[in-house]
């Protein structure tokens, strides 16, 4: 007579032994295919036999320069295990992630210009892809963001561009709208009024208030369309004392 505890312990001490005789077995047989494996391989081995090792060519299906070598030493290889990178550094594309709120602005076709490549002067590319599918990033302030890649093409000479290659850093400006001869002002410059918006124009040493209306702006520069005309002065950053008709001087 037993208590139902012993039994029970007993009862899964009984289990746990014939999982651990199942999973012995299972390595026996994993070993035994090892084995025969090693011996397969020793068998079409040239070198086993005291014959010079056969060299078998491998063709690469495209041109270019070896990027990275996947496997350095000799061993038995499978079927579809990657050897070799292969690439064509003239035919490189930039991969930028982008904030998903800028992406949805950006179009395949649109201009951009690539900074901090290491020449003087920036590339100059086009957008090819936006991928419809967005990603979480973490910023360097530990804010998650939600970024979009951008596939985009180097139209500049592959000759400036030469000494560019594959993961390569380089910093993008996306060009979303472009126009000669542009008139603009600071965008510090225009401030709230009624149901538009206003700038200070400076008039014979006094700040007189103008109704504005701009078009194009990028938190740097606004481009006028109604209100200023071209080599007017305007008040930058107009503080609250700053009044229509007030007295200004010029400061550096």
């Amino acid at each position: 007579m037993v208590s139902t505890d012993a039994f029970d312990k007993s009862a899964t001490q009984v289990q746990t032994t014939a999982a651990a005789q199942r999973s012995a077995d299972f390595q026996i047989d994993v070993a035994r295919y090892e084995l025969q494996a090693a011996k397969t391989l020793l068998e079409y081995t040239a070198a086993s036999r005291g014959e010079p090792a056969e060299r078998l060519p491998i063709v690469s299906p495209v041109s270019g320069r070896v990027l990275k070598v996947v496997r350095e030493c000799e061993g038995p290889v499978r079927t579809g295990d990657m050897l070799l990178e292969v690439g064509d550094p003239t035919m490189l594309e930039v991969e930028v992630d982008v904030l998903s709120a800028d992406a949805v602005k950006i179009k395949p076709g649109m201009t951009v210009m690539f900074d901090r490549w290491g020449g003087e002067e920036p590339l100059e590319g086009i957008v090819r892809i936006i991928e419809p599918v967005g990603f979480t990033k973490i910023s360097a302030l530990g804010v998650e963001e939600q970024r979009v890649l951008i596939i985009s093409d180097i139209t500049s000479p592959a000759e400036q561009w030469k000494r560019v290659g594959d993961g390569y850093r380089v910093e993008a400006r996306f060009i979303l709208w472009h126009k000669d001869e542009v008139l603009q002002i600071p965008a510090s410059s225009l401030f709230r009024y009624q149901q538009g918006w206003a700038v200070f124009v400076v008039e014979n040493n006094h700040a007189k208030q103008r109704l504005v209306k701009f078009g194009q702006r990028n938190g740097l520069v606004a481009q006028i369309l109604e209100g200023i005309g071209e080599g007017e002065e305007v008040v930058n950053h107009p503080s609250d004392d700053v009044e229509d008709g007030r007295r200004v001087k010029q400061t550096q």
